[in-house]
């Protein structure tokens, strides 16, 4: 490490120019950059692909993070810089990172760009204006193994930081793209997927909805639910049952539901199908 490379002042305009791509997503669209933290997270982003612009690295919070030392080893190639704990302080924007945080290049993905299977299982959001939110269902995708999750008239960007932080780095593993609604619709009746939407107005249980074909499930958000658009591009309208005094739930826990669902069906449908060839 250079001393050029080696930086102590939270002052240096790269640690400036960091901080405000964490800060301000007009900033991240005008320059194609976005900030990742965590051994995780940066792991993997550059697993699913992503071109790392510069590494930034803090020897004294990786020294107490062992896994953290294997990850620079990974990127040679990548500029590097080292800084102080106080300068990792003025960077992190999450409180307990291992030391290492990446500039990484943007790149957007289309609908086209989407490689599914034959009987594709996807999350499609509807405005969801919470990184949060957005976040935990990537979680939930992930674990689900769903094939897609297509964000219509997002609210947010795709590389918020609270965006990353809440999906734990499957923003990376779970194919993730952008779109209006009428693209998305377009697109998933091209390809024969059936639309499943959730709400609460003229729904059946969602138990009792087929879902091992291709599916898509649409979600909205709990204030305003999904607009008209979706409801009539539907095939079927799919409600989770609420048996207390509330009339729904956040929408990430509402879509792991569904998504297990998904799995539930599909995973028994293939036990059938092993039984038949065993026979």
């Amino acid at each position: 490490m250079t001393a050029e490379n080696l930086i102590t002042s939270p002052q240096n305009t790269r640690v400036k120019k960091l901080v405000t791509l964490q800060q301000k997503s007009s900033e991240r669209r005008k320059t194609g950059l976005f900030v990742v933290e965590g051994v995780r997270e940066v792991s993997h982003c550059v697993n699913a692909g992503f071109t790392i612009d510069s590494l930034f690295l803090c020897p004294e919070i990786m020294q107490d993070h062992p896994e953290a030392a294997r990850l620079p080893g990974l990127l040679r190639q990548t500029d590097s810089y080292q800084v102080t704990k106080e300068v990792y302080g003025k960077m992190a924007y999450r409180g307990a990172t291992e030391g290492i945080m990446a500039l990484v290049k943007a790149r957007g993905k289309t609908l086209q760009d989407l490689r599914l299977p034959p009987s594709p299982l996807i999350v499609v959001l509807e405005s969801v204006e919470k990184p949060g939110n957005l976040g935990a269902v990537l979680r939930s995708a992930d674990a689900a193994a769903a094939d897609a999750v297509i964000v219509c008239d997002p609210l947010t960007d795709l590389y918020n930081p609270n965006l990353i932080r809440s999906s734990v780095g499957s923003v990376f593993t779970i194919p993730l793209v952008a779109c209006s609604s009428e693209e998305c619709v377009a697109f998933l009746k091209a390809k024969g997927i059936r639309i499943l939407t959730a709400q609460l107005q003229d729904s059946r249980l969602y138990y009792d909805t087929d879902m091992t074909c291709g599916t898509a499930l649409v979600m909205g958000t709990e204030a305003t639910g999904l607009t008209n658009l979706w409801r009539t591009a539907a095939d079927a309208h799919i409600r989770i049952p609420m048996l207390g005094r509330l009339d729904s739930l956040n929408v990430s826990v509402s879509t792991a539901i569904l998504l297990f669902e998904a799995v539930r069906q599909r995973n028994e449908i293939a036990e059938i199908d092993r039984q038949n060839r065993r026979d």
